[in-house]
Formats: C-alpha cells, sequence, structure tokens
C-alpha cells in the first residue's frame, strides 16, 4: 500500500480531514495529514482564508515542504483546496511522487516552473464545474495535456468544499463518489 500525505484546506485540520485520512488508512495506507495552521481551524471559510493569507504562500510552502522532509520520496500527495496546492506544488518539484490528487484546487503548471506534466506522475482533479475556486479551463487543459496520467472528475453544481460534511458546500453524493474514486486511485498507485 501507499504511504498518502493529505493536506488540508483553509479551514484547516478539521474533522473532515482526519475521516478522510482515516478510510485511506482502513484500505492499508499509512497516512501523514500535516497541519499547516498550528492546530487553528476554521467553520468560516474567508477566516481560514485570512489566516492563509496572514501565513503567506512563501511560509505554507515551507510548511510544506518541512511536513514531507523525513518521509521516503516514493509517497502519494493529496490535499483538498489550499492544500491541493501544496499537493501539486510537492508532487511536481519533489521527485519520485507516486501520485498526486488535487481536491477542490489545481494550479497552473507553470507556477511550479513546469510546462508538462510529468510523463511518470498519475493523478486525480476533484472539482465542481462552477466551483468559484476553481479555473476549470486549466483543469481540463492539464488533464487533456497528460493524456491518460491525469483523470479529472466533474462535479455537478458550484459546491467548493463538498467532501466536508460539517460545512455549507457539503454534497454527499459527490463526497461518496470523490472519496472512492480517490480510494481507487490510491490503491493502484
Amino acid at each position: 500500500m501507499s504511504h498518502v500525505v493529505l493536506f488540508h484546506s483553509a479551514l484547516g485540520l478539521r474533522p473532515a480531514v482526519r475521516d478522510f485520512a482515516a478510510q485511506l488508512a482502513a484500505d492499508g495506507h499509512q497516512v501523514t495529514t500535516p497541519d499547516l495552521f498550528d492546530g487553528e481551524v476554521f467553520d468560516d471559510l474567508a477566516l481560514g482564508v485570512k489566516k492563509r493569507d496572514a501565513l503567506g504562500i512563501e511560509e505554507l510552502s515551507r510548511r510544506a515542504r518541512a511536513a514531507v522532509e523525513g518521509l521516503p520520496a516514493d509517497v502519494v500527495y493529496a490535499g483538498f483546496s489550499m492544500g491541493a496546492a501544496a499537493a501539486q506544488a510537492l508532487a511536481l518539484t519533489r521527485p519520485g511522487a507516486r501520485g498526486v490528487v488535487l481536491m477542490h484546487a489545481v494550479l497552473p503548471l507553470v507556477a511550479f516552473g513546469a510546462t508538462a506534466w510529468p510523463a511518470e506522475l498519475r493523478g486525480q482533479i476533484h472539482t465542481s464545474v462552477e466551483d468559484p475556486w476553481v479555473d476549470l479551463t486549466v483543469a481540463r487543459a492539464m488533464a487533456a495535456s497528460a493524456t491518460d496520467r491525469l483523470q479529472l472528475f466533474e462535479y455537478a453544481g458550484s459546491a467548493h468544499l463538498f467532501a466536508d460534511a460539517a460545512h455549507a458546500d457539503f454534497d454527499e453524493a459527490h463526497a461518496a463518489a470523490m472519496t472512492e474514486r480517490v480510494r481507487a486511485f490510491s490503491k493502484g498507485a
């Protein structure tokens, strides 16, 4: 089984993230859930974004890199929203990743100094088609350019954090579908 590093969103390391990690662990994976917010959690995304902005992208990137320093290179990186950016950055810049799962966020490759999706990297992108936080054009173009190495799963609606049962965006059907897809991907990584 894989070692999965699962990064939280700007809401912090909430029970929903721990529950998701527990499902992966129940499948036999070792799961690491770094806390980039030093224990702070939020119910309001705007407050979480304020925390993210107060720390800054550079500091969050440093914390994400530090969280994986002692881990083997061949991990699966996964993340929710803000955490997807950390997962994507590490998968694209730290050699040896077994896979990457980007939930509720994806950034252009150029943000990480890349011009093409790595030939050896498999991954998934999960997003609502009208998510105001995700540029669907970027997600579609990236998946198309990576052919069969990067799967894009589009969910109806505009919910952002639809897998968090305690958040207003929660969608039980979407959450269940995404969870099963991520579990299947992780088993094959």
